[in-house]
């Protein structure tokens, strides 16, 4: 049974249909109406429309040769549940997701051998020093937060990865718009036309990131990326020795949903700036279709810190390699209250400024 077609009206999203009175396709919301011949190029490129064919190979890491993890021990907290990987000499130390102290389990077994490392770049004095420049100039930051004690709790911890190359054919259409304004002696006029774009090709993508551990949020690992992939080598145990690493609980599979969209939303972004000479472009559909696509498994290096503020946790995370550092601050709600009353001061004396002015040449 064939589906009822819906069409949407390009100045305000709603969903336009015929009007008998005055034989055009008419908007009920804002109006707008549309000759006939208009839709039918609109209707033949909806009929023609592919849906999306994002398939992976997800065979990424290899298996364990003997010998291998017999320098490795696993460490769980029992706090988070975070599992964690340290070589033998480890001494006892906290958990780096939850700062609660964590036990030692035994033999490292059970996990794939991660393909690719990149090794940690800049050492713990690097990453005190991040965390100061962090919190320099922040005005509204409780004293309390720039105290040494909280520097002396960061740690070097490998996160999993998984990194996925595809190959992607892609057509996307765009709603555009052009705007022309004029004037008469009695009415502004704005005139506003509506335009579709079309953008086909070909794009490649290599090494997409989407972390593998549940422990990380994503939008924190996603803040110090990027990650310089060619300073990656051949995985080797000896580059965990002296930190840690975060043993993967999100497996490739069920990563592909936020590498399929990380790859679309770039895709169709890269295309739109092709889409030159328009007032707004937003993407109104796009297909891709993935070819060759497949996943590797990397370990990414992290400095990361956990500190509790009144009751509240804040996480810190300092990327290994190039030195960018992220994270949430709290904010003195006493300065902020001083910031708020010096602001609308300042706003309340150049309005009032602004409006002498405006007295004094005649326009107010």
């Amino acid at each position: 049974m064939a589906g009822l077609q819906e069409y949407k009206c390009p100045c305000c999203g709603g969903a336009i249909a015929f009007d008998s009175k005055i034989q055009k396709m008419k908007c009920p919301y804002c109006d707008t109406e549309f000759e006939m011949d208009a839709l039918k190029g609109y209707d033949a490129e909806l009929q023609n429309e592919q849906t999306d064919d994002m398939e992976w190979d997800t065979s990424a890491g290899s298996e364990w040769q003997e010998g291998e993890t017999d320098g490795l021990r696993t460490y769980v907290c029992k706090s988070c549940g975070g599992e964690i990987v340290g070589d033998a000499n480890m001494a006892a130390t906290s958990c780096p997701f939850c700062d609660n102290p964590i036990v030692m389990m035994g033999q490292f077994a059970g996990a794939l051998k991660p393909d690719l490392v990149i090794p940690f770049k800049l050492d713990k004095k690097a990453a005190k020093e991040g965390l100061k420049k962090h919190l320099t100039g922040k005005r509204l930051l409780p004293k309390i937060f720039k105290d040494q004690n909280h520097i002396d709790e960061i740690k070097g911890i490998y996160v999993p990865f998984w990194l996925f190359d595809t190959n992607v054919d892609a057509a996307v259409r765009y709603r555009a718009t052009k705007v022309r304004m004029w004037s008469d002696s009695d009415y502004d006029y704005t005139e506003t036309s509506h335009f579709m774009v079309h953008r086909g090709g070909s794009i490649g993508f290599e090494n997409v990131p989407v972390d593998g551990s549940t422990k990380m949020a994503d939008d924190l690992m996603e803040s110090i990326e990027p990650f310089n992939i060619s300073g990656a080598v051949d995985f080797q145990t000896a580059y965990l020795a002296g930190y840690l690493a975060d043993k993967y609980d999100v497996t490739a599979e069920q990563s592909i949903e936020r590498a399929n969209k990380r790859v679309k939303h770039s895709t169709e972004e890269a295309f739109a700036e092709t889409v030159k000479g328009y007032a707004t472009v937003t993407t109104d559909n796009s297909s891709v279709q993935f070819h060759g696509g497949k996943a590797k498994y990397a370990l990414y290096p992290v400095w990361l810190l956990n500190t509790t503020w009144n009751g509240n946790k804040y996480t810190f995370a300092m990327n290994g390699q190039t030195g960018k550092f992220v994270g949430d601050l709290p904010v003195d709600k006493g300065a902020a209250a001083r910031w708020t009353v010096m602001l609308a001061a300042v706003f309340s004396v150049v309005t009032y400024g602004a409006a002498w002015l405006l007295h004094l040449i005649g326009l107010f």
